[in-house]
């Protein structure tokens, strides 16, 4: 082949690799619930601390919704509107996942951040919202459909309806034992399982009892029951992978965690140094009064 024809490749090579859309980091979307008004989409963009029009807006129906949670989660949980809403931000890669929720009742970060692990949705800025409190379930489904149109790739769907089977569980035990041990065990139970597809449903259930036991939790076999359909369903997905992912879930946490603890201490010694200053100003006034 001559230089010339060499060329004329190399250059339509570029032009194509051009053509192409890259998924950049900081790219954004915003999916709001088709049944806001004006007026509550307004309360939402207020709570996303943007302006509308700043962000490519895409729209969450109910039937949309329904398609991942019919049969997971009870009828008055799911309702018949579309609500929530989200704003999702793509980060670098290592960033992790940030979530911050306002007026979601149910769902918690820690949950969201665990099952969007589990659908393979990671190094992202996440904010769930609604204009009124709501149980939340649903914006995972706006979540899929925000990184999916940021990316132009589709999510595993085995892996989204598994992330929102972790979600309604997780959010479902929750209720009955707290959210954080809730996490931990379903995160415990997630490193197993290069393991547990050798397991008999009995074996499974002794290891789940085990877990649980390490955050002092007893677990009724409904729960148990609940748990095994959740580790069979979650078999079918990459297990090295995953665990991959659930690490980098748990790090985030961890930092997250740590930031806090410095953040209380921090304020800890301003409220300490301002009340012992007031003291010292008191005590200072009280001499010239005299």
């Amino acid at each position: 082949m001559n230089k010339k024809a060499l060329s004329l490749i190399l250059a339509l090579a570029m032009t194509f690799a051009l053509a192409v859309p890259a998924c950049a980091a900081n790219e954004s979307r915003v999916v709001i619930g088709a049944d806001l008004t004006e007026e509550q989409i307004d309360t939402v963009y207020q709570i996303f601390g943007i302006e509308r029009g700043s962000v490519e807006e895409l729209k969450v129906t109910n039937a949309e919704e329904r398609r991942y949670l019919e049969g997971l989660v009870e009828e008055s949980v799911i309702g018949k509107n579309a609500i929530s809403c989200v704003y999702v931000q793509l980060l670098g890669e290592g960033a992790g996942l940030t979530i911050d929720t306002c007026n979601i009742n149910w769902c918690t970060a820690e949950m969201y951040r665990n099952a969007l692990a589990t659908a393979g949705i990671s190094d992202a800025k996440i904010v769930v919202a609604a204009p009124f409190e709501v149980s939340g379930t649903a914006a995972l489904t706006g979540i899929y459909k925000a990184y999916e149109h940021i990316t132009g790739s589709t999510l595993d769907e085995t892996a989204k309806s598994v992330g929102t089977q972790e979600l309604t569980i997780t959010g479902e035990l929750a209720q009955q034992i707290g959210s954080f041990d809730a996490t931990k065990i379903v995160s415990g139970l997630k490193e197993l399982l290069s393991e547990t597809e050798k397991m008999s449903d009995e074996e499974l259930r002794r290891e789940i009892e085990s877990i649980a036991g390490k955050y002092n939790v007893t677990l009724s076999d409904s729960q148990i029951r609940q748990l095994i359909d959740l580790c069979r369903s979650m078999e079918k997905l990459d297990p090295g992978e995953l665990r991959e992912r659930v690490e980098q879930a748990q790090e985030t946490i961890r930092r997250i965690g740590e930031a806090k603890d410095k953040a209380v201490s921090f304020y800890e010694k301003l409220r300490l140094f301002f009340g012992s200053a007031s003291d010292f100003f008191e005590k200072l006034k009280g001499l010239f009064d005299r």
